[in-house]
Parts: C-alpha cells; sequence; structure tokens
C-alpha cells in the first residue's frame, strides 16, 4: 500500500495481539533455556520476527506455527559455523538486546539494520560492552561487527538513555557465569520495561535484584524453561482502540489484556483516559471503552513514551489542552517522534506546539486531510484513528509500517467498521 484513504466510524470487540515488548524478551529466555519451549504469540509483527531471524543465526531451532513458535535452545544444540548475520531490520529492541547477548555467548557476529536504526544511539552500552571483554568495529557504523566474550563484573549505565540498554545487559548477564552488578546513573527512564524483563526472567528461573539505583544478577543462575509460555496481550496497541472509543461515537471491547496483573507500563491508559474523563471498565480480560466528553490534562510520559502517539488521539478531541512532557526520547524513534506527531496532528487541523521534552495539544474537530506516516508505525497507526474521528476521508501515506508492531492493525480497523481503501 503505497497509501490509502481512511474513513467511517469505530465500533465492536477485537482480540489484541501479544505484546511486542514481552515477546522480544521470552522469545529470547526460551533460546538461552534449559529445554524446548513453545511460545504462545498472537500477531507477530516485523519485529518479532527481526530477533526470531536472529536467535535462528546464532543456531536456535525455532519453528513458527499460526500463532505459536517452537524453540530448541542453544543449550542442547550445537554452535553455529562460521559469522552469522544477525538482520535486525527496524527493530531497536533486536540489536539492543540481541548485542550483548550474543557477546555473552561468546559467538562472533555481524549486526545489520535498516530505516532510522543505524542512527540510534548505542552509546553508553557500547562503552560498557568494550570494558568488558568485547570487541566492536566503530560505534554508529553498521555493519557491526562484534567479537571476543562479554564478561561478568561491574558495569555503569546512564538510565536516562534507553531502558533496552539495561534490559539487554539483565538478559546477558546469567550467561558470563559471573556475579553481574549494573549501577545505574541519572534519572531511571521507561523503568516499566525493566520491570517487564526481571518479571520474564524471573519466569525462566533467573533472580534479578533491584537495589534501588541499580541490579544484580548473583552467578551461578540459568535460564529454565516453563515448557510453555503465554505473551500477554499488548496494552500499546490496544491503547489505540481504546482512545478511539473515548474520544468517537461507538463502543469498543477490546479483549486479552491483562489489567490487574500486567507488568506492563502502558496499562496505564485506563487510568489517564479515566483523568479525562473517558468511561473505560476492565471486566477479567476485557477492557471496554465508552464515548466520552474528554477534557485535557497533564501526563508524564517518561516512562510510558509509546503511548504519546495514542494519547494524542484522545487530546485530539478533547476539550481544552493537554500536556505530554517527559517526551525527549521519542526523537530517537522509528522517527523523529515528536515533530511526527505534531505534523499528525497539524495535518487534521489540531493546533499543537512541540518542544524538546514536550507535546501541547489543543483540542478540537478533527478536519480530513493528508498524513504522511513518516515510516513510523504509531504514527500510521495514530492517524487511521483520528481519521475515524474526523468528517471526509483521510489520506494516509505508507500506512504497511503499521506492520512493524500490529501487522493486522488496518484489518482490525475494518472490522471495527472503518473504510480502507487502496
Amino acid at each position: 500500500m503505497a497509501g490509502v484513504r481512511v474513513s467511517g466510524s469505530l465500533a465492536g470487540r477485537l482480540t489484541v495481539p501479544s505484546s511486542k515488548s514481552a515477546a522480544h524478551r521470552v522469545l529470547i529466555c526460551s533460546a538461552l533455556a534449559d529445554r524446548q519451549t513453545t511460545v504462545r504469540c498472537v500477531g507477530a509483527g516485523d519485529d518479532i520476527h527481526a530477533t526470531a531471524g536472529c536467535l535462528r543465526a546464532l543456531g536456535v531451532r525455532l519453528k513458527e506455527n499460526g500463532d505459536s513458535f517452537s524453540l530448541t535452545p542453544l543449550r542442547i544444540m550445537p554452535h553455529v559455523e562460521g559469522r552469522p548475520l544477525m538482520d535486525c531490520g527496524e527493530s531497536g529492541s533486536t540489536l539492543r538486546f540481541m548485542l550483548p547477548v550474543t557477546a555473552a555467548l561468546g559467538i562472533s557476529s555481524t549486526f545489520i539494520g535498516r530505516g532510522r536504526l543505524p542512527e540510534r544511539p548505542l552509546s553508553p552500552l557500547y562503552e560498557q560492552m568494550t570494558l568488558h571483554g568485547v570487541s566492536m568495529s566503530q560505534n554508529g557504523i553498521m555493519p557491526l561487527t562484534v567479537d571476543g566474550r562479554l564478561k561478568g563484573g561491574d558495569f555503569t549505565l546512564d538510565a536516562g538513555v534507553s531502558s533496552q540498554f539495561v534490559s539487554g545487559l539483565l538478559m546477558a548477564f546469567p550467561l558470563t557465569g559471573s556475579d553481574c552488578r549494573l549501577e545505574l546513573t541519572g534519572k531511571k527512564e521507561s523503568t516499566p520495561y525493566i520491570d517487564l524483563t526481571v518479571s520474564v526472567m524471573r519466569r525462566f528461573g533467573v533472580s534479578v535484584e533491584d537495589y534501588g539505583n541499580g541490579y544484580r544478577v548473583a552467578e551461578g543462575q540459568r535460564y529454565v524453561s516453563p515448557g510453555e509460555s503465554f505473551v500477554e496481550g499488548d496494552w500499546s496497541g490496544a491503547a489505540f482502540w481504546l482512545a478511539a472509543a473515548c474520544a468517537g461515537s461507538g463502543v469498543i471491547e477490546c479483549y486479552g489484556l491483562d489489567y490487574l496483573d500486567s507488568v506492563q507500563g502502558d496499562r496505564i491508559i485506563v487510568d489517564i483516559l479515566r483523568e479525562m474523563g473517558g468511561r473505560v471498565e476492565v471486566d477479567g480480560m476485557s477492557v471496554i471503552a465508552y464515548p466520552s466528553d474528554l477534557h485535557g490534562v497533564e501526563v508524564d510520559c517518561s516512562n510510558i513514551p509509546d503511548l504519546v502517539p495514542a494519547l494524542a488521539v484522545a487530546a485530539s478531541c478533547s476539550s481544552g489542552e493537554t500536556v505530554l512532557k517527559g517526551v525527549g526520547r521519542l526523537r530517537l524513534k522509528e522517527s523523529d517522534r515528536i515533530e511526527s506527531v505534531c505534523a499528525m496532528l497539524s495535518s487534521f487541523g489540531i493546533r499543537n506546539i512541540g518542544s524538546d521534552d514536550s507535546i501541547r495539544i489543543w483540542g478540537g474537530r478533527p478536519v480530513c486531510g493528508t498524513v504522511n506516516s513518516e515510516g513510523d508505525h504509531r504514527i500510521a497507526m495514530a492517524a487511521a484513528v483520528i481519521a475515524s474521528l474526523a468528517q471526509g476521508v483521510t489520506v494516509i501515506d505508507n500506512p504497511e509500517c503499521s506492520a512493524k508492531s500490529y501487522p493486522g492493525f488496518f484489518d482490525s480497523f475494518r472490522m471495527l467498521g472503518g473504510t480502507v481503501i487502496p
């Protein structure tokens, strides 16, 4: 689809895909475990297939059957011969997780990526790995060659750059055979994503000690397969539908979401929409959102950066001003997401101002327009949802980028009553 025309109001019930964030972690831990694991993962997107491809390149026997992955781990497979090519696609999680894990396994490899991925920062992870026994080609240039073996010990990271660096090292630590400590400096951001890593590692038998300004993984631990692992529904993707219902005219029910026990930070979308005046009900594994009179709020997004485009959807139809702050790291996503969110809103006639660390949105009545998704999956999805709230037909360029995290997004859009015409 070079571009599509999108319109129509939304209502109905759908099952959301599995969490992309959790799926990366579950697949990696399964590949490092002691026996075969079956992973149930609904609607895996391009990023998850990038991680699966990298695991295959390392010698993991990984089979996909419908919504399930079956993994025979590295522990009972011979090491791969030669230098595996680790194609991360456009997935920052794949690169930042697999880089320390592959190094901890002592497998010399070459990493490549596309889109904006080669431009996204690897410091200070790069420097910490080189201080602990790993030799890498020049930082910031791909292909990136990796040799040597990551050694355990004491590590230090600026926690404000990327939580993915923290998660990648934590998953690699048990492979070093040594006691490992990770000291964090600066302000911790996206903490729920680190909590998710710790939770998945615990599911696979590895305990991570959180001592406030850092983490410790004691030596002698190894990954133990639970046999089967179910990846819970994705709150980041569901947030678009919940925002669509509260800002629109139809009821939408999202099934497959665990509000009470989920470690995903983005489940807070329920609380934020309620704070904005939205009527959102939780019933077991279902979340139901109703048309509501929304008003502007101020939200600190430093721990929930992936929610910003969905919150922009809700803010576009709210009365008054909404302030999304703590968003500075969005400039390093698949697009400069501060600029692309603001440009998208402007395309719909919604007044907004973006700065280094905030987006201000004055709600109104979106009008149809033409939106450049900038190749960013979350911008494409947000634009489609706002299009359903606007009068007339909106043209969205490059909508297929939504497959990065939600390959069935436009199928779900149609199922809920929307119109998508190539």
